[in-house]
């Protein structure tokens, strides 16, 4: 007899399971079990993926619940109820309930059930299993306490009548025999049924070990944990039917009744079938008419703007008209027939609601882009006719799915109109969408690293041998690396690490909130699924992911945020603020501006909206844009595809050729087609438009296939050459150069790239270089906001900053914003809100403060006027070191050391005004003078500890560079300032390919090290002399051999081979070898020049002198001290007994003595140096 399981957990209970459900529904079927449930703890995460699976094997799929009931009398410890679906209200009362117990019922962060929530109303439709000992009865029977077992049964009996169950477990653990004997004595005396499960948790018996880790990993203990509580055994496999009814051979009626169960249960889901919520129109119109009405007033004020910006004459304006007019009825047609009226109108309510509120909203994105009914709602910005995009690539009349419009929104604003949209449409009918972490490759080696009891160190070096690659396994890992697999190979640890890894890797581990989806339904949303919500948060999210709550009928919406729309956003109204005069609507600039196409030619994109990588940079070099459809390009030829395949160099060369009549465009009709792609088939919709004039496709039929070419399935290719060539053959096509056509279009339509998607993203590529290229310091000041809290974004927008002629200037606490801001038209003003340790409601303290009584004007005054509860002696200290208070007119020394005795007198101030102390007149007292804080002048630190400090408060330095103390020094030995390397011209022969023989020259560089990173085997090292930067790159065995050097803010001399990186597009040093600066200026200075000028200490400072140079003496540089005063000069050579040994600390006491120009160090001839 088949068994059914009714009680399992699969990985979608995040806790306590291995079950992965192909695994799980393979098995069951392999077993000829004719039904199997799924009952994860609390949740229905995996609710589609299991149906689905299950009627592909020809399983009957149970749905159900693990859930946890309140237990009033011991909160930690909650009882458990098992309920299973047996109809479709019975699958919405369990969304009801489930949902609730996120949104009200948390117990210690865990979800639960009320007991009083259970009803027979709110249970109708499905049945309860008891729970075995794990629930309210089981433990009552554990305990002895019969009599209140059976009130207990009597209770939940009166909810579900005869779909209760008593529940009998045999895995082996403490007290389970003894439970399910007494559970057959109470069945017996009160008639209830039994029924035998498993408590699943994982597939195999030989998972039991994988099993054990998952649940260590979630409590954070090592499996050898001598006090961890053992709650599983190796028996809660997925038992065959065969062992099933060994199992309970004495129980026939426990194995019977799983059949029965499964037999009662008959969910019906109806997956597939979209249900889109109703958009209020005004009465007396459909949907459709009120679509129809909003898009014809839309196109007519559309064209009236085109109509005065080109200045087209009256009498061309119907003909002007008329392929709009027919794009529009053949779009409305199809919207029509495929149902989608509504979707449009709720898509361009909020886009409307959005915009009248101040919320940036993209250009659009994706193939919606191709929509004209789209454009004229204003979903889009972008004008398809113009721009030649296709509508049939967004919504195809003989391929039936969902339109589906992804929307840019400000960051800021998005939540706000995700808001608006619940609130216009109901709450109980809005939500966004789950979205689930897995134990990825990185993570689950740390993870049972962890849990085997292995120390941090040694796990952190194995995860970091796994390549940083998304998508990355440790499959994957071990042929990539050859270094991880010899450690499997030969390392008995290493080995039971990642053969523990690999039984976990890809588990579901946690839940969170999708990037963008939002659902809204056409009723309350629990009638179509669970809801989930995170401890302690407010926004309602599905339980099923976004295929999922797709598959279930819900209709998504992908409500997207978008930095680079806020970056416009605040550059524009910064303009508009500095300079009243300029009225600037970046949406309607002039998309065909010189000045921005100059700036993109010179490759200065940093911060602009996808053309800033380095890559892309070399590519913008070779391509040279100089329109607005060379940026269209660009989006679609960056991609490994055409840069892989030679279609960039011969759009690039065909670009540039002088003879633009050789452009092969495969046959005269395709001339209108490939023209502005020079021949070159790029766009997806070009592949489309081939099919429509070559070969007589429509246009739904070219998207079918564009879309068979994309899946490179043969029996469908076959069929769709075919028909192509015949087509073609047919309008006069000779066949050879039919099936040739078809052969390139076959080849491209892998790499083709979808033209609306590019189009409306090189829309805002065009509009930050705009800002860039006439408002620069506005622009970058907009982008240094938008990443107040990324460091290292910080220090690149720094380094552009210098590029662009553009002053970084230090925050300062009477002139700053919490954001950056403009100081004229060549600086930016550093934001406060960018200090580090000086947290948001500190700055708006200040600042309100400031607004309201003017700037401050010492240390001590800023102090008695904030509020310490926001603004702290950390905060004090961190605006300090970064500069914020130099406008007070003391040194940063000076102003830390005052600091402690700031903030004591303000607290007395403070309190003595709480105290009332006023003078005779009433009016406040002065602080008596032994109670002010006295103004200290102090000399600045050491330029090092300035710039230390300043980078600990900034993370980057802004006063100075460390290099400059080396500067001088480093000249005497290398081979140029690396920006001297980086400017010499790439290295090429007269047929354009890089000629890599004459770039081996080897050279010696400095610099700071500011990032250590690691591409697949090779480490690269960026180096920083503040003219520039330059990568220097290192294999394994020489990274090791060097890292203790290779440490951000260390200076280090690298030598080596200079070369040409490709990858890159830039010079770069092959390391041969390594040294600290300090180690070369030791080795190499021959002589120190100590030069003294009279200031009155005369003998003093000799003496302190002598104190400074004593403990260093027995170096081999000499010493020379110059005296020079008004009336003489003098040269006093030291002697070989005050020869010193240079170091870095001998350097800085002089310095301090003496003044950093007055220390100088003298070099033998000659570069050799390592």
């Amino acid at each position: 007899m088949p068994f059914v399981h009714l009680h399992v957990h699969t990985e979608y209970s995040l806790v306590d399971s291995t079950v992965r459900i192909p695994e799980l529904m393979t098995k069951a079927a392999v077993d000829g079990m004719p039904a199997i449930a799924m009952t994860d703890r609390n949740n229905l995460f995996g609710l589609v993926k299991f149906y689905r699976r299950a009627i592909e094997n020809g399983v009957k799929p149970i749905i159900g619940a693990d859930l946890r009931i309140a237990n009033p009398d011991d909160p930690g410890r909650p009882f458990t109820l098992i309920v299973l679906c047996q109809d479709n209200h019975g699958y919405r009362n369990l969304c009801r309930v489930i949902s609730r117990a996120f949104l009200e019922g948390r117990v210690r962060g865990e979800p639960m059930i009320r007991r009083e929530w259970l009803s027979r109303e709110t249970c109708e439709g499905l049945i309860a299993l008891s729970g075995g000992l794990h629930g309210d009865v089981g433990h009552s029977l554990l305990v002895g306490h019969l009599d209140e077992a059976r009130q207990r049964l009597t209770a939940w009996r009166e909810i579900f009548g005869d779909r209760y169950y008593l529940e009998l477990v045999r895995t082996g653990r403490s007290d389970e025999e003894g439970g399910v004997q007494a559970s057959l004595l109470l069945a017996s005396d009160e008639g209830v049924p039994v029924v035998a499960t498993n408590d699943v948790r994982f597939i195999e018996q030989d998972d039991f070990h994988a099993h054990e880790a998952r649940v260590c990993i979630h409590e954070s203990r090592s499996l050898a944990d001598p006090d961890r509580p053992h709650h599983y055994s190796n028996q809660q496999y997925l038992r065959p039917s065969a062992e099933m009814a060994e199992l309970f051979s004495d129980v026939p009626q426990a194995l019977e009744n799983a059949l029965e169960i499964a037999r009662r249960c008959n969910l019906d889901l109806q997956l597939g079938e979209s249900v889109l919520p109703a958009f209020p129109v005004p009465d007396g119109q459909t949907e459709e008419q009120f679509l129809e009405a909003e898009a014809r007033r839309g196109l007519d004020a559309a064209l009236e703007e085109i109509y005065a910006a080109r200045e087209i004459p009256a009498r061309e304006r119907d003909a002007f008209r008329a392929p709009y007019l027919e794009r529009l009825e053949t779009e409305l047609k199809v919207i029509r027939g495929m149902g989608f009226p509504g979707y449009f109108l709720i898509v361009a309510d909020f886009i409307r609601w959005a915009r009248e509120n101040d919320i940036p909203v993209g250009p659009g994105r994706g193939s919606g882009a191709g929509s004209l009914v789209a454009w004229v709602l204003g979903i889009t910005d972008l004008d398809p006719l113009e721009h030649d995009l296709l509508f049939e690539r967004f919504l195809n009349p003989e391929r039936v799915s969902m339109p589906d419009f992804d929307i840019d929104f400000c960051m800021e604003g998005r939540d706000r109109v995700i808001d608006y949209v619940a609130e216009r449409y109901g709450r109980d009918r809005v939500a966004q969408i789950i979205t689930f972490g897995t134990m990825a490759a990185r993570a689950v080696i740390r993870d049972t690293g962890r849990v085997l009891g292995q120390p941090y160190g040694f796990v952190d070096r194995v995860a970091k041998l796994v390549p940083f690659e998304i998508g990355m396994t440790l499959e994957k890992a071990l042929e990539q690396s050859e270094e991880l697999a010899a450690m499997y190979r030969d390392d008995e640890e290493v080995t039971a690490i990642i053969d523990l890894a690999k039984s976990l890797e890809g588990l579901v581990r946690n839940a969170g909130k999708h990037a963008g989806g939002v659902v809204i339904a056409p009723d309350q949303l629990t009638d179509f699924a669970p809801l989930y919500c995170e401890d302690g948060g407010s926004s309602l999210v599905t339980q099923l992911d976004k295929d999922d709550v797709e598959a279930i009928g819900l209709v998504k919406f992908d409500f997207l945020g978008l930095k680079t729309l806020t970056i416009i956003d605040w550059a524009e109204r910064i303009v508009n603020a500095t300079y009243p005069d300029a009225a600037l609507d970046i949406s309607r600039v002039p998309m065909d501006d010189a000045e921005t196409f100059r700036l993109l030619q010179s490759t200065q994109t940093a911060a602009v909206f996808q053309l800033e990588s380095s890559g892309m940079r070399d590519l913008i070099k070779r391509l040279r844009p100089d329109q607005f459809g060379d940026l269209v390009a660009l989006v679609a030829l960056f991609r490994p595809g055409p840069l892989q395949s030679g279609m960039v160099d011969d759009f690039i060369a065909r670009k540039h050729s002088a003879n633009q009549a050789e452009v092969d465009y495969l046959h005269p009709d395709l001339k209108p087609v490939l023209e502005e792609t020079y021949g070159v088939i790029l766009y997806q919709e070009q592949v489309m438009q081939i099919a429509q004039v070559l070969a007589g496709y429509t246009l739904g039929g070219a998207d079918l296939l564009r879309r068979a070419m994309g899946k490179k399935k043969p029996e469908e290719m076959a069929k769709q050459r075919e028909i192509f060539v015949s087509g073609a053959t047919e309008r006069g096509v000779a066949e050879p150069t039919a099936t040739r056509i078809f052969d390139l279009m076959e080849k491209f339509a892998g790499y083709g790239f979808n033209k609306s998607h590019s189009a409306a993203y090189a829309v805002l590529s065009y509009q930050t270089a705009y800002l860039k290229a006439h408002y620069p310091a506005a622009f970058l000041a907009a982008v240094m906001s938008a990443d107040l809290d990324n460091t290292d974004r910080l220090v690149t927008l720094k380094d552009d900053c210098r590029k662009l002629g553009l002053e970084l200037e230090a925050p300062s606490v009477n002139r700053s914003s919490y954001h950056f801001s403009v100081a004229g038209d060549r600086a930016i003003l550093y934001g406060l809100g960018a200090i580090k340790g000086v947290g948001r409601s500190a700055v708006e303290a200040l600042i309100a403060e400031r607004g309201s009584n003017g700037p401050f004007g010492s240390l001590a005054e800023f102090c008695r006027r904030v509020d310490h509860d926001k603004v702290n002696r950390r905060a004090l200290e961190a605006m300090v070191k970064s500069g914020a208070m130099d406008d007070f007119g003391q040194s940063r020394r000076a102003l830390m050391h005052q600091v402690p005795e700031a903030l004591k007198s303000a607290d007395q101030h403070a309190r003595a005004q709480a105290a009332g102390q006023n003078d005779m007149f009433g009016l406040e007292a002065a602080p008596e003078p032994d109670d002010a804080p006295v103004s200290v002048d102090m000399d600045e630190w050491p330029e090092r500890l300035l710039l230390s400090n300043e980078k600990e408060a900034l993370g980057l330095y802004l006063a100075g560079h460390p290099f400059h103390a080396v500067r001088a020094d480093a000249r005497c030995f290398v081979d140029g300032t690396l920006a001297d390397l980086a400017a010499e011209p790439p290295p090429q022969t007269s047929r354009g390919t890089r000629d890599y023989a004459q770039s081996r020259r080897e050279v010696t560089v400095a610099g700071l090290v500011v990032d250590v990173r690691k591409r697949g085997n090779r480490v690269s090292v960026v180096l920083d002399d503040d003219t520039g930067r330059m990568e220097v790159g290192l294999f394994g065995e020489a990274f090791q051999e060097f890292r203790h050097l290779l440490v951000k803010d260390e200076i280090v001399v690298v030598n080596g081979p200079l070369r040409y990186d490709d990858f890159i597009g830039a010079w770069s040093v092959n390391v041969k070898n390594v040294l600290h600066i300090d180690r070369v200026i030791e080795s190499r200075a021959k002589s120190m020049l100590l030069r003294l000028a009279p200031n009155g200490q005369g003998e003093q400072l000799l003496m302190k002198l002598h104190d400074v140079l004593l403990p260093y003496r027995e170096g081999s540089c000499e010493v020379a001290v110059q005296y020079f005063g008004d009336e003489a000069k003098a040269r006093l050579e030291l002697g070989a007994e005050w020869s010193v040994r240079p170091s870095r600390e001998l350097r800085d006491k002089l310095n301090e003595l003496l003044g950093s120009s007055n220390v100088r160090l003298l070099y033998a001839p000659g570069r050799e140096i390592m």
